[in-house]
């Protein structure tokens, strides 16, 4: 995959608390279950700017997405570890790993009616290519054919194994292609057929668009045209919510779930309401500075010894919160690849001390930076730094804080000029390809002043782990390679926060997905 510019942007505005545009009390909507069929409201934090899936990206956006489009591939509730079938009924990945040939299943209808064909998948995987919107990188150098009208050839010029796990974000929705083009849909950047598609659903899925709102409201109906198991709910209300206000709503009934609220917020939840918590896609990491020009400090390998072994793990996750784990290494524990738990790094105190002994460094001070009002699933950085200073206070190195707003702390981080940094990284996709981006010379490699050529033993293994083809020798080379990314890369992982998501009792099915968060087709009612 190419390296990406936008996406660290686009992840981060994804955390954001954003504050309601209405208060969440005031909605008209019927509860589940209402006389007018059941509705289900659902209370998150707004990161949303469109609904056209090819240009789509933002976390909420993924969400609608999900429910009013089909994929070729998706993934079994919260299991990302393996692609299965959806509007394609089969796949199968060439030996080599360049060619991807699926099949596509028979009778599906978009929600018009008309027979989901080889050709709207074309026309639809080529346009988010082509448009060069946010999520074209997806199939950067994937060339899309119509081999039969069955059967469709998905081919990339190098081993691409990561392309089942990417097929299935609802960025890569089918479109109704006749219909789109009638609305000014195009494969190029000249395409206008945005505006539309936020009005509508051309899509497959469950649902379609009632109303749709960027900064207030997204109103959901159930397709009656859905060629699958009709979805519990006949209308599905997605709201813009601060974390405070949703937790009110969930808990009066005004809401019957609440996606973004932080571990201290759902602890104390009355018992008549479920409380999911779970460990998030994302990971928290430092990053210490590998250019002498930014720093000699921190580019001295004893020294990043000092840090890796200085940190209190344990500490960190207990101010993480239930339903947090440690990171072992970059990749996160529900992806193909991660390393097992029993590899997390250990607090070494006297170790510590004994590397920056090593390092030649004499009471070294430096600047750790980190967004100041950025929150990842509700938790805020500065506790998190303020306890990594007190932990390398410990052990002989002076941290001094630098909190700064979150583009301007963007700015330094993307251009590597951050001595040392605190942040995190979750997922474009669930595959662990997407963490070569932590190699020397890639995205956050350079983040970091690493170069490529720095370090040949870590970048061989990512060439590797990048060429691996098949499960178990994918796992493998991702495996060594973050042994190798702990035992002498600038990166210390710390730990995947929990992700908290609250529901009413009549709510079922609901799991965390990394990608699309919720599968709002998957939830019940009882």
């Amino acid at each position: 995959m190419a390296t990406r510019s936008q996406t660290a942007a686009v992840l981060l505005a994804g955390a954001l608390t954003l504050a309601a545009c209405g208060s969440g009390g005031t909605s008209s909507q019927a509860p589940a279950g209402g006389g007018g069929g059941r509705t289900l409201v659902i209370d998150t934090s707004f990161d949303l700017k469109t609904a056209d899936p090819g240009r789509t990206y933002e976390p909420t956006g993924l969400v609608v997405d999900k429910a009013v489009y089909e994929t070729l591939l998706t993934f079994d509730g919260s299991d990302v570890t393996k692609p299965v079938p959806s509007l394609a009924e089969s796949y199968e990945l060439s030996e080599d790993g360049k060619t991807l040939t699926l099949k596509l299943k028979q009778g599906a209808t978009f929600a018009d009616g008309a027979p989901v064909t080889a050709d709207d998948v074309v026309f639809s995987l080529t346009r988010v290519r082509d448009m060069k919107g946010t999520p074209s990188f997806l199939l950067d150098g994937v060339e899309v054919a119509k081999t039969d009208d069955t059967t469709i050839t998905l081919t990339s010029k190098a081993a691409n194994p990561a392309l089942p796990y990417i097929l299935p974000n609802p960025a890569l929705g089918i479109i109704n292609s006749k219909l789109a083009q009638q609305h000014g849909a195009t494969t190029d950047p000249q395409d206008k057929a945005e505006q539309w598609l936020n009005s509508t659903g051309a899509g497959s899925g469950p649902y379609t668009i009632e109303s749709f709102n960027v900064s207030s409201q997204v109103t959901l109906k159930a397709n009656p045209k859905y060629h699958g198991t009709k979805p519990a709910y006949d209308k599905v209300v997605l709201r813009n919510v601060e974390a405070a206000t949703q937790k009110l709503n969930v808990q009066r009934g005004d809401s019957q779930i609440a996606l973004n609220l932080s571990g201290d917020q759902v602890n104390g939840m009355p018992a008549t309401l479920q409380v999911k918590k779970t460990a998030s896609a994302n990971v928290l990491f430092l990053l210490a500075n590998q250019d002498t020009g930014v720093s000699k400090v921190t580019s001295n390998p004893k020294f990043v010894e000092a840090v890796r072994k200085g940190v209190d793990y344990a500490g960190l996750l207990e101010l993480a919160g239930e339903g947090a784990a440690q990171a072992p290494g970059v990749i996160p524990s529900q992806l193909l690849g991660a390393l097992p738990a029993e590899q997390a790094a250990k607090r070494d105190v006297e170790g510590a001390k004994a590397a920056l002994a090593a390092s030649g460094l004499a009471n070294p001070s430096v600047k750790l930076e980190y967004p100041s009002e950025l929150t990842v699933n509700g938790l805020p950085f500065q506790p998190f730094a303020e306890r990594i200073q007190a932990n390398l206070k410990e052990v002989g190195i002076t941290v001094d804080l630098q909190p700064a707003p979150v583009t301007t702390a963007l700015d330094n981080y993307r251009n590597g000029k951050e001595e040392m940094g605190l942040w995190y990284w979750g997922p474009d996709y669930p595959d662990p390809s997407d963490y070569l981006a932590f190699l020397p010379g890639k995205t956050v490699g350079l983040r970091a002043g690493w170069k490529a050529g720095a370090a040949k033993e870590i970048e061989a293994a990512g060439e590797k782990a990048a060429t691996a083809v098949g499960d178990e020798a994918r796992k493998a080379a991702y495996a060594d390679l973050q042994t190798k990314l702990n035992a002498s890369g600038p990166f210390v992982t710390l730990v995947q926060p929990s992700q908290n998501i609250v529901t009413a009792a009549s709510v079922t099915g609901l799991e965390y997905h990394p990608v699309w968060t919720v599968d709002i087709a998957d939830l019940g009612v009882k």
